[in-house]
């Protein structure tokens, strides 16, 4: 009897000394944890694809092109849907600019664009400068700053114009800033605060600096689908101004390496000059050009990763 009691004592013992040694464990490795869980450096979490192209409808988005890629751009606008039959519903007529965007880097992208409504060539460069985040250092909006330029060769003779008009008078200067934020997974909203100055304008029609002020949304309704609208107003417009104010209705279709935007707009212009201070077509009155921009993107560079 005594042998089996010290065997037993000594495994009970053994059993003890097993479970204190699984407790410490336990509660060492909860500490550990615990300990580098408070230790852990706070992170920040940067709001992606607010919008899914670089354009919403004729203008721009605070989107910029990753470092290394180049974005092919053909935006196409029909005539009026309200021309009529004659006319195939404005499907005769076609008004295009043909594009290239570059990411120089993550945060700066430099565009050229030909534009076949007014012979116009145009450029720009387009910096994000502050990013909407969360966590650590959180931020409530993205802001991306863009400045361009266009020249218009239409007409082809200076004289046709004016007989003092020079080819200096041909260009004009946009300066915009995209301020934008990501309500929730599904909403994004901007606004697009601009200023233009052209260098030639008719002084009994127009001003030489504009101000206009732009709004812009995205509602994403699947993973590939979204609605979008756009409308700028022109706060220097005249009261007898031959000029509308812009808008445009859409529906972006994302495919793999490429958006695919049907558009709905009163603007055929492409450049900021055109569809802020030159859209001649009221929307309401029906004078709507149904249209499309098609991108395709080419990775020059590879992923980091």
């Amino acid at each position: 009897m005594n042998f089996y009691i010290v065997h037993y004592n000594i495994f009970m013992r053994k059993l003890t000394l097993i479970f204190l040694l699984t407790t410490y464990g336990v509660y060492g490795q909860e500490d550990l944890l615990r300990e580098m869980e408070q230790n852990k450096e706070p992170e920040t979490d940067y709001t992606i694809a607010t919008f899914k192209g670089t354009r919403i409808i004729n203008g721009h988005s605070m989107e910029t092109k990753p470092g290394g890629t180049l974005e092919f751009i053909f935006a196409h606008r029909f005539g009026r849907i309200n021309s009529g039959w004659y006319e195939m519903y404005g499907f005769d007529d076609a008004l295009v600019r043909l594009g290239l965007d570059y990411g120089i880097t993550d945060n700066l992208s430099v565009s050229i664009g030909r534009n076949s409504t007014d012979k116009t060539l145009d450029g720009y460069a387009k910096y994000r400068v502050l990013r909407q985040r969360e966590g650590a250092s959180s931020f409530p909006f993205s802001l991306t700053a863009l400045g361009g330029m266009a020249y218009k060769f239409s007409p082809r003779k200076n004289h046709e114009v004016s007989p003092d008009f020079k080819s200096t008078d041909r260009i004009s200067y946009t300066a915009q800033l995209l301020m934008a934020r990501k309500m929730s997974t599904a909403l994004s909203l901007q606004l697009m605060p601009t200023m233009i100055h052209k260098n030639y304008v008719e002084p009994a029609l127009e001003e030489n600096n504009q101000f206009a002020l732009g709004v812009g949304g995205r509602l994403k309704l699947t993973p590939s689908l979204a609605l979008t609208t756009e409308y700028y107003h022109n706060l220097s417009m005249k009261d007898d101004s031959p000029y509308q104010n812009a808008f445009g209705i859409g529906v972006d279709i994302e495919t793999g390496g490429h958006v695919f935007q049907l558009v709905f707009t009163n603007a055929v212009g492409l450049t900021e000059r055109a569809f802020i201070t030159e859209t001649t077509d009221n929307f309401f009155d029906g004078d709507i050009h149904f249209g499309f921009n098609v991108t395709r993107t080419f990775q020059f560079k590879q992923d980091k990763e």
